[in-house]
């Protein structure tokens, strides 16, 4: 039996933080800043090894992400690397409803690249288009093998790191997409049905069971960093 190519994609890597009871934001949606400093070190250093950082524009709204690198001495260990001073910045918008105010638009950081379908509205792609490289699907919705392929094919991305939200980490799941989980568990419980989970709302979205294999344990600030790899078989 013969198996069709694999099409190219970046390694996917994703970093989440979340609380006791599995939450990474509360009911409110506040923005996901209840982690240690040493977490979001950590984070930056995550985010400086990739060649692009992703995230929904729902998370960029709710964090307020620049999606940059404000440690110089990341910035220079990339450049020693061989690698631009920043990770390219990648957001993805089903509904193309992307505010102009977002701070990435208004920060030091890599160039930005977008990623939405034909619901984007034309004022608001007119208004992007000096500010970013648009990449628009046809459809309802984001087709994330379609995007990987992209970014690899026509920006040279070979490691992405995915930074939220719940919505974006289910779809790269969903079509099993993710390598690398890097989740650090908080002591914090948020309780609240509607705070959203590490993959969005309970409901069926994957056709089978994913295998992990556990590469790193760090305990630290009464956090617990985990470093997780997918298994396939």
């Amino acid at each position: 039996m013969t198996h069709a190519p694999q099409t190219p994609r970046p390694r996917v890597e994703v970093n989440f933080a979340q609380t006791w009871d599995a939450k990474i934001s509360t009911r409110a949606l506040t923005p996901s800043d209840f982690s240690s400093s040493t977490d979001k070190h950590r984070l930056l250093q995550i985010r400086s090894s990739a060649d692009a950082v992703l995230v929904g524009v729902r998370t960029a709204i709710a964090d307020r992400m620049t999606l940059g690198l404000r440690d110089p001495d990341l910035r220079e260990q990339r450049m020693r690397r061989g690698q631009p001073e920043f990770p390219l910045r990648i957001l993805a918008s089903r509904s193309g409803l992307i505010p102009l105010d977002l701070p990435v638009f208004h920060s030091e950081g890599g160039p930005i690249i977008i990623f939405s379908t034909s619901a984007m509205p034309d004022r608001v792609r007119a208004a992007l288009e000096p500010r970013a490289t648009l990449h628009l699907q046809t459809g309802p919705e984001l087709r994330m093998a379609e995007v990987l392929e992209i970014l690899t094919s026509q920006h040279g991305v070979q490691h992405l790191v995915c930074e939220g939200g719940p919505t974006l980490l289910r779809s790269l799941l969903a079509s099993d997409m993710v390598d690398v989980l890097n989740l650090t568990v908080c002591p914090r419980i948020f309780g609240g049905r509607t705070a959203p989970t590490l993959s969005g709302p309970a409901g069926e979205f994957l056709s089978e069971s994913r295998r992990w294999r556990m590469e790193r344990m760090e305990t630290l600030d009464g956090e617990c960093f985990l470093r997780y790899a997918r298994t396939r078989d």
